[in-house]
């Protein structure tokens, strides 16, 4: 069911937001040319790797030394639209169709990120990646890693449809809210180097 969902609701919403995505790139374009798209291999299910697709908004401005300046001040304010409304994410729809990734699941995180986990926080890719999730309803990245991992570990445990449905509802409410939905929140968590305690895992597969 989860499966024929996610096929059927993603297929239709790439033909539907179709003259969206036209637009949102276009704007892209004119705002920080080429390219309109970023993509990054990240692990998926078990640890597979599949490369994730998003529209770009953030520019490529360095510091004096030649090294890219902090996410936040490279987002262009024009562009912040763009992201308070996670447009920026639609492109991760033909990942769904695609059978990579799902409408509810744990983010999928950075490749660099697997060998820190412990062996329960790798619990996380035993369903398939999300683009939306238990975590992102309970304060996106406005939480520490902990909890977050924690979240994504639940949502593991206890998935259901009936479960996903209600995350989906949640999620267009604090959309259509901006709840949550700030650029401090999308990219203040920093990157993750392990927890006290947990106990390296080496699971990247190809």
């Amino acid at each position: 069911m989860k499966r024929t969902f996610d096929f059927t609701i993603s297929l239709v919403a790439i033909l539907i937001l179709l003259p969206v995505y036209l637009f949102v790139a276009l704007f892209i374009y004119t705002k920080l040319g080429r390219p309109i798209f970023f993509n990054q291999v990240r692990p998926g299910y078990k640890g597979q790797l599949f490369k994730i697709y998003k529209f770009r908004t953030m520019s490529n401005e360095t510091d004096a030394e030649g090294l890219l300046l902090p996410d936040e001040q490279r987002i262009p304010h024009s562009l912040e639209w763009v992201r308070r409304l996670s447009l920026d994410e639609i492109p991760q729809f033909f990942n769904i169709v695609r059978g990579q990734m799902s409408f509810v699941g744990p983010r999928p995180l950075l490749v660099s990120y697997l060998n820190h986990y412990s062996k329960e926080q790798m619990t996380r890719h035993d369903v398939l990646p999300g683009l939306t999730g238990w975590a992102q309803i309970h304060g996106r990245n406005a939480t520490t890693w902990q909890e977050r991992l924690e979240q994504d570990q639940w949502y593991a445990a206890h998935q259901t449809f009936r479960l996903d449905l209600f995350i989906l509802f949640k999620t267009v409410k604090i959309v259509l809210s901006s709840e949550g939905n700030s650029t401090e929140h999308q990219t203040g968590m920093g990157e993750f180097k392990g927890l006290d305690g947990g106990v390296p895992h080496d699971v990247v597969k190809r």
